[in-house]
């Protein structure tokens, strides 16, 4: 009788002495986590290169204060050297002490000098590393990567805040920025086409700014010291759009390009352009890149908007603004501007011999014959047709 009790009891002391050793493990144990007083969040980094060393900059986060006047992020910028990215981290590491945690960097930065050779030489560390997200934002830049993080921004505390809001769905859909992501750029990278983009930030000190001093510890580099007088406060440019051949930049397409190609991706809702003084809101959009090799290669580029009257410089009577509805004239017009835009594009990507478009990728889905014929010489030997049919919203 005692041992049926026993038995019936067995599984409740079972649960009871496990749950006891769990605790016990669990407040005995970091399970071999980084102490958080010794973990740095990087929240962007910047890499920039010479010929035998790459220089990486990483944006680290610093709690401000809990008051209300005082709260919030600032930033310290510290520089790490090396043969390799990983070196890179290791010299952090050992000039300050902190483990850069890179789960929650959302931003890598390119300076010019990176750009200049094949960008998966660094860019690889970040697809190897598995506690990086590859969802992380990919940029170029004019001049120093790290002279961009470094910069104190005119609209934010941190500068990788501010130039994550360039990068936002809202700007997407206007059509002036094409963003990319570390997954998407490296697809293009190993695929067929062998080509990417990224949207190019330029940096422009904001005019009548008072700057701040750089001892406030605000935001800034981790060599700013005391007495080093008011830094400028820069704004922040994305308009540009990078765009790269087997890894190395190719040519810097301008806004009206770039506008053209997030139209040709159906990007663009609300995004707007403008012509003779009258400025179209884009509320539909459909685009197309075909290629047909039956004869000889032809790029066909189509675009089919929707658009609406959006402002004008001249004044307008009430009936008119309340329809907002664009005559047959404005509507050939605007679609000339648009067929002008696609064309500057196109004569980018062959001046520049980027495969931005993906037509060799079209050919190897299409015909491998086909392909084994013309993928050497696609880009010179394609001809185009270019279509943009823009009508008024009714």
């Amino acid at each position: 009788m005692k041992f049926k009790r026993f038995l019936a009891a067995l599984p409740g002391r079972v649960c009871l002495i496990l749950v006891a050793a769990i605790v016990f493990i669990f407040f005995s144990n970091d399970f071999g986590l980084v102490d958080i007083q010794k973990t740095a969040i990087v929240l962007a980094v910047g890499i920039d290169r010479t010929e035998e060393e790459f220089t990486l900059t990483a944006q680290i986060a610093v709690p401000k204060g809990s008051d209300r006047t005082t709260g919030g992020t600032s930033s310290v910028e510290i520089e790490g050297r090396g043969e390799t990215v990983p070196d890179c981290i290791s010299d952090i590491y050992a000039k300050t002490g902190w483990v850069p945690k890179l789960v929650f960097c959302n931003l890598v930065v390119l300076g010019e000098s990176t750009t200049a050779d094949d960008v998966f030489s660094c860019l690889d560390f970040f697809l190897r590393n598995e506690y990086i997200p590859n969802s992380c934002q990919l940029a170029a830049c004019e001049g120093s990567a790290g002279a961009l993080l470094s910069s104190q921004s005119a609209i934010d505390d941190t500068s990788a805040l501010a130039l994550s809001k360039l990068f936002s769905d809202a700007a997407k859909k206007s059509g002036c920025v094409m963003t990319t992501t570390l997954r998407q750029f490296s697809t293009g990278y190993y695929g067929v086409s062998g080509s990417g983009y990224m949207p190019y930030v330029r940096a422009q000190t904001q005019e009548n700014s008072q700057g701040t001093e750089a001892a406030s510890g605000n935001s800034g580099s981790a060599q700013s010291s005391p007495g080093d007088g008011p830094t400028e406060q820069k704004i922040y440019s994305a308009e540009e759009t990078a765009i790269f051949s087997a890894g190395k930049l190719a040519a810097i397409l301008p806004k009206e390009q770039t506008f053209a190609f997030s139209l040709l991706e159906e990007n663009v809702y609300t995004g707007t352009f403008s012509a003779d003084g009258i400025t179209y809101v884009v509320l539909k959009n459909n685009g197309s890149v075909e290629l047909d090799v039956s004869d000889s290669p032809t790029a066909t580029l189509s675009l089919d908007l929707r658009v609406q009257l959006y402002g004008s410089r001249d004044a307008s009577m009430p009936g008119e603004i309340a329809r907002s509805i664009l005559t047959p004239e404005q509507e050939a017009k605007a679609s000339r501007i648009i067929e002008d835009y696609l064309g500057g594009l196109w004569e980018t990507c062959i001046r520049s011999g980027c495969d931005l478009l993906e037509l060799k990728t079209k050919l190897y889905r299409s015909s491998m014959t086909d392909y084994s014929q013309w993928k050497d010489s696609i880009l010179t030997s394609a001809a185009v047709r270019i279509a943009a049919n823009v009508k008024s919203v009714s």
